[in-house]
C-alpha cells in the first residue's frame, strides 16, 4: 500500500452538513424558563385588574364630570352628554366676574393654607423630635392626648372659638373674627396633631447615633439636629406639608364660621355663594368651573411630588 492510499481521507472524516442546534436568544431563553401560570392564578390576575380598573374609573368620573359639566354652555349646566358640545369657556369666565370675587377667595386661600402648613410643620417639628428624643414620665400619655384632640369633632369648637374670638371672654379680649388669624389658629386644631404623629414615628427612626458623631465632630444639638437629622427627615416633613396644605385648602366649615364676610371667604366659601343670573338659580356651569380651578393646582403638585410623598409615606416601613 503506498502512501496516497494511506493518507487519504476516509469517508467518515469528510466534512459534511451543519447538524447543530440552532442558537436561543436570551430572552426566549428568560420566557421559556419561566413557568406557566395556572388558571387558578390567571383568575386572580383578571380580577385584581378588573377591581384596579372599577377603582380607577370610580375615583376620576366624577372629576371628568366636573371639567365636562365646567366646559358646557351655562345654558345647558343640567345637560347629561359624556362630552360637551359645543365646548364653551363662559363658565371660566363668570367664576371671576365681579359678583363672585372669587380672585380675592383663592388669594384667601392660599394665605391661610400656606401660614398654617409653615406653623403646623414649625411647630410639629419641635414637638415630635422631642417627643422622640427625649425620655420623660407618661411620655406615652402626652402622645395619646395629642392624637386624641384630633378625634373630636371640629363643629363641639366652633361656639366657643366664636365666642372667644368675638371678645365674649375677659381673659380674650381680642375681636379675631374676620381676620386671617380666625382661619389659621383653629385649622392648627387638626393639622399639628396629625403633624406631631407622623413626625415622631418618623424620627424615632433616625438613629440617635447621627447625632451623637456630628456632636463627636464639633457640632452643638442643635446644629446637629439642623445639618444632620432635618436633611434626613425632609421625605417626612415634605409628606407632612403636602397632607397639610390640601386638608386647609379643602376646609370649609371653618372658613364659612370664622370668615363670613365676603373680603375674608376663602375658595370653599365663595364657591357655596355663587348665585345664578336671577339670584335663586343655581350656576351649575360656574360652580363646576371654580371646582376645576380649585382642584386641578392640587393635582398638579401631587403629580409632580408623588416620588417624595410616597417616600415619605413609607420612610421606615422596612429597616
Amino acid at each position: 500500500m503506498n502512501d496516497e492510499a494511506m493518507t487519504a481521507p476516509t469517508p467518515a472524516s469528510s466534512p459534511g452538513p451543519d447538524v447543530s442546534p440552532p442558537r436561543t436568544s436570551p430572552e426566549e431563553v428568560a420566557r421559556l424558563s419561566q413557568p406557566r401560570r395556572s388558571a387558578k392564578e390567571w383568575i386572580g390576575i383578571i380580577a385584581v385588574a378588573i377591581g384596579m380598573i372599577v377603582i380607577v374609573v370610580y375615583c376620576l368620573l366624577p372629576f371628568y364630570w366636573m371639567v365636562v359639566s365646567s366646559l358646557r354652555l351655562p345654558s345647558m349646566g343640567r345637560s347629561t352628554d359624556f362630552l360637551p358640545r359645543p365646548v364653551s369657556f363662559e363658565n371660566f369666565a363668570g367664576v371671576f366676574s365681579a359678583q363672585n370675587n372669587f380672585g380675592r377667595a383663592l388669594l384667601n386661600s392660599v394665605i391661610v393654607s400656606t401660614a398654617t402648613t409653615l406653623l403646623t410643620l414649625v411647630l410639629g417639628i419641635i414637638a415630635s423630635y422631642a417627643l422622640a428624643r427625649l425620655r420623660f414620665a407618661l411620655k406615652g400619655l402626652v402622645l395619646a392626648v395629642i392624637i386624641s384632640t384630633s378625634m373630636f369633632p371640629g363643629v363641639i369648637m366652633l361656639v366657643p372659638l366664636l365666642k372667644m374670638f368675638t371678645g365674649r371672654y375677659v381673659w380674650f379680649p381680642f375681636d379675631w373674627l374676620n381676620t386671617y388669624q380666625a382661619l389659621i389658629l383653629p385649622s392648627l386644631s387638626f393639622a399639628l396633631p396629625l403633624c406631631v404623629w407622623n413626625l415622631t414615628a418618623f424620627f424615632r427612626q433616625l438613629p440617635v447615633e447621627l447625632e451623637q458623631a456630628a456632636m463627636v465632630d464639633g457640632c452643638t444639638p442643635g446644629q446637629a439636629f439642623r445639618k444632620v437629622i432635618l436633611p434626613l427627615a425632609a421625605p417626612g416633613v415634605f409628606t407632612t406639608a403636602i397632607i397639610t396644605f390640601i386638608a386647609v385648602w379643602n376646609e370649609f366649615m371653618i372658613a364659612l364660621t370664622f370668615g363670613s364676610a365676603t373680603e375674608m371667604n376663602t375658595a370653599t366659601v365663595a364657591i357655596s355663594k355663587f348665585t345664578g343670573v336671577t339670584g335663586f338659580d343655581t350656576p351649575y356651569g360656574t360652580i363646576m368651573a371654580a371646582g376645576v380651578i380649585v382642584t386641578v393646582p392640587l393635582v398638579i403638585v401631587v403629580l409632580i411630588f408623588q416620588r417624595r410623598i410616597v417616600a415619605g409615606l413609607t420612610a421606615g416601613g422596612v429597616k
